[in-house]
């Protein structure tokens, strides 16, 4: 068990808040960290960041959604004799090559991986939740799913397994030092299968339809966001689309020694908690 105060960034996010959680029931001493917070922190408000990280051991870092903030925090995190550092990166983040996508989480990582203190990268692939909890959530519930993405498959990873691992990493330290773990589900399934396994276990018919990423840009503009962040989402299909991101690993297995949940014990959760009603 760690020692030491534990600080978790997007402590009201979706990882941060069951992290949160698990500590608190491990009996951890833990500073949840968000703009909603009691502990304040913004991203785009260096002036919060040392209250945050004074008496810290460990940090839960999730990246900024602009490239360059985490190289300060992590000076700062040293000055503050802060010991280690937990990153949430994105699957394969160093074979992404030229895309656009996650030019934030790759610049986090070198930040964190360049440091002085004991690092270490979780790199999960696309939550499940996102289909209860997120983007795709709103689709499914009006009947139908358009993405771009087609026959290559993607090894969903529940998220209640990365805050599993995470919590573990955060509270065994030296285990994990300078490692990163590629964090995937036990098997890799097209968005049209995972629509169909939700279709049948909500018990209404849900459809899933492949659109062009250009299509899904307009659509989610369409829908309030930015240019930019719309692009985005969108670039993040055609990386997925080359391949490189589609296989499983035993990541999971290796630091918790068990098997990932699989997404059809995601699905029967939440159809049961009525995710997927009208």
């Amino acid at each position: 068990m760690s020692n030491g105060i534990t600080l978790v960034l997007g402590a009201s996010g979706k990882t941060g808040r069951r992290i949160v959680a698990r500590l608190r029931l491990r009996g951890a001493p833990v500073r949840p960290a968000s703009r909603s917070s009691p502990t304040r922190f913004d991203w785009s408000d260096p002036g919060g960041w040392d209250a945050a990280l004074r008496g810290i051991a460990v940090a839960y870092v999730v990246a900024p959604s602009v490239p360059g903030p985490v190289h300060e925090f992590v000076a700062r995190a040293e000055s503050a004799g802060v010991q280690r550092l937990v990153l949430l990166s994105g699957r394969g983040a160093d074979t992404w090559g030229d895309s656009t996508f996650g030019l934030d989480m790759r610049s986090a990582e070198d930040a964190v991986r360049r440091s002085a203190l004991e690092w270490t990268v979780l790199r999960p692939s696309n939550f499940a939740q996102n289909f209860d909890e997120d983007l795709f959530h709103a689709p499914l519930v009006a009947g139908e799913l358009a993405l771009p993405a087609g026959t290559v498959p993607e090894p969903f990873i529940d998220i209640e397994d990365v805050a599993d691992a995470a919590t573990a990493v955060l509270t065994e330290p030296g285990r994990h030092a300078g490692r990163i773990y590629e964090l995937t589900g036990p098997r890799a399934l097209t968005f049209g299968e995972a629509v169909e396994l939700i279709s049948r276990a909500a018990g209404r018919p849900l459809t899933y339809r492949q659109i062009s990423p250009d299509e899904y840009a307009r659509t989610l503009v369409d829908e309030g966001f930015g240019e930019k962040d719309a692009h985005h989402v969108a670039e993040m299909f055609v990386l997925m689309e080359r391949g490189l991101i589609a296989a499983t690993t035993d990541d999971l297995a290796t630091v918790l020694g068990r098997a990932p949940r699989t997404f059809e014990e995601y699905v029967v959760r939440a159809a049961a908690a009525g995710a997927w009603r009208r």
